[in-house]
């Protein structure tokens, strides 16, 4: 399982600081200052949480009730949110309705970084796990999706690759004869 690093540190001219457990701690002139600061995946949940409000959009249609949050290659930060139908073969999910943003909004395949969600962070347990299908779906849109981080438990900031997720992917051929050609 892969786990981000949150802990770094930075000096600067007369000045050290040292990020730690979400809290900033600098040091200048010998004066320790203490500050929470948000990660990316803070950033990523604050940004998509207001799309969670469950909502009948037609007798027909249900949605808002799973969002996703993706960090494409650039740092851009594109959102989803399921809908959902009385006919199956038409449901799409949060993450897939984000890739779909991120590529037709800026022509990016690759995401770095991607958190789903019902009514809380994702907690472990599956919680926040994209489906079979998106699992697919990142592998087919981007082969170097494999490396993208999906949030597992927020508060211990567990991650896990979607590489991990699906070890013996059947495309890999398929990615290694178009690059051939």
């Amino acid at each position: 399982m892969s786990n981000s690093d949150n802990s770094f540190r930075q000096e600067r001219h007369d000045e050290t600081v040292v990020y730690a457990n979400r809290k900033v701690y600098a040091i200048n002139s010998g004066i320790l200052g203490e500050k929470e600061y948000m990660d990316i995946w803070d950033t990523m949940y604050e940004k998509v949480k207001a799309q969670f409000h469950p909502e009948e959009v037609s007798p027909f249609i249900y949605a808002h009730h799973v969002v996703c949050a993706i960090e494409a290659e650039n740092g851009e930060i594109f959102r989803g949110f399921c809908i959902e139908s009385c006919s199956g073969v038409l449901n799409l999910c949060a993450e897939r309705v984000a890739a779909l943003n991120m590529y037709v909004n800026s022509g990016q395949t690759k995401v770095k970084r991607l958190i789903a969600f019902r009514d809380k962070a994702p907690y472990g347990a599956g919680s926040g796990m994209p489906c079979g299908a998106c699992r697919e779906f990142f592998y087919q849109l981007n082969e170097e999706n494999e490396k993208m981080e999906i949030m597992e438990d927020f508060e211990q900031r567990k991650t896990v690759t979607l590489k991990e997720l699906m070890p013996n992917w059947w495309g890999k051929d398929r990615y290694a004869e178009a690059k051939a050609k």
